[in-house]
């Protein structure tokens, strides 16, 4: 009788060990997951960082262009000036 008490705490304690042995194997797994999200994530921001790199770049070449703009703008009202001046003092007809 004591055997067999002693043989089903055994064969409990055993699948208490594989039991444990599981839960080890799927917490191992979940952070092994973990670790792949927050490689992920990593990437994500630096994607992030570079598209507001970019974005800037793009805002710094827009601003150039439109400063452009405003020299060819303030060029041809010059050139309107001139043309009124003379016109204005009789050099054209």
């Amino acid at each position: 009788m004591l055997s067999t008490v002693l043989r089903k705490s055994v064969a409990f304690l055993m699948q208490a060990d594989a039991l444990t042995m599981q839960a080890n194997a799927l917490t191992m797994q979940a952070d092994a997951l973990t670790m792949q999200a927050n490689a992920l994530t990593m990437q994500a921001d630096a994607l992030t960082m570079q598209a507001d790199a970019l974005t800037m770049q793009a805002d710094a070449l827009t601003m150039q262009a439109n400063a452009l703009t405003m020299q060819a703008d303030a060029l041809r009202l010059q050139d309107i000036a001139k043309f009124n001046l003379l016109r204005i003092n009789g050099m054209l007809y």
